[in-house]
């Protein structure tokens, strides 16, 4: 029994190496600018030791270096997905975007662009715990409500506890908001250099088939999808939005999702 346990460390220890040496042959490659490689090293490190903020963020920057700007875009949007907070990948997502030739205004509200703006401060998790904190403090304002003999505390807790309510239920929504986000498929990158935009789930016929053509790097919604096993070049079609003005089928071979 000791030698199966001694022998399950030890292959432990030597894949956690191994994937500690990928990430060092994958920099050590990036910073020779063989890209290519760098890229291939990158994705076995993903493969080998699962996802990682940093590392995808690395194998972005990798695709940016070897012009492949619909990839960088993908895997800087994959790292702020699993770390909300990596400033890096942030701003290099905004500089990558601003070199892609569809750039699709944001028609969303106000208020919608800045609930986005405020869930993707924290982690999941990070607003988890702070919703957990708001709660005791609610708990507490109830209490001194409660159980104060003093008027001045009393009404601190009451209308205390009225402010922190309010507060700890955007903050669980937030919460809620930010976990189905890490864990939504529904966005995607367009990585084909560029693709034509249907009116129906098929290649166009004629021009009143055609919608537009969108290049590498626009981001999607996906909001239903079609089989379409007759297609030589995709099996499948998806029905995307475009911001909330456009809305059309692409072949799915032309995008990846988030």
């Amino acid at each position: 029994m000791k030698k199966i346990f001694t022998l399950a460390i030890i292959a432990l220890f030597a894949i956690d190496v191994f994937a500690s040496t990928l990430g060092r042959q994958a920099d050590s490659a990036y910073n020779k600018e063989d890209y290519r490689e760098a890229i291939n090293l990158y994705q076995q490190s993903i493969d080998n030791d699962g996802k990682s903020s940093t590392v995808y963020y690395n194998l972005a920057n990798a695709y940016y270096r070897n012009d492949n700007l619909g990839k960088a875009i993908l895997n800087y949007e994959r790292a702020l997905r699993l770390d909300p907070t990596n400033d890096d990948a942030r701003q290099n997502l905004d500089f990558v975007r601003s070199r892609i030739q569809d750039r699709p205004e944001d028609d969303t509200s106000f208020f919608t662009r800045l609930h986005r703006s405020t869930a993707s401060a924290f982690a999941p998790d990070t607003w988890a715990w702070l919703a957990f904190g708001l709660f005791l403090a609610l708990a507490g304002a109830i209490a001194l409500y409660i159980f104060s003999q003093n008027i001045i505390l009393r009404k601190a807790g009451f209308f205390g506890g009225i402010a922190l309510l309010c507060i700890f239920a955007y903050v669980l929504y937030v919460a809620s908001y930010a976990v189905s986000v890490a864990k939504s498929h529904d966005t995607a990158i367009v990585t084909a250099p560029s693709t034509q935009l249907s009116s129906a789930p098929r290649a166009a016929r004629t021009t009143s088939d055609k919608v537009v053509t969108i290049h590498e790097g626009t981001k999607v919604e996906i909001v239903d999808s079609v089989a379409t096993p007759d297609d030589p070049v995709s099996p499948k079609w998806y029905n995307v939005k475009i911001n909330n003005s456009t809305k059309a089928w692409l072949r799915s071979s032309d995008v990846e999702r988030i």
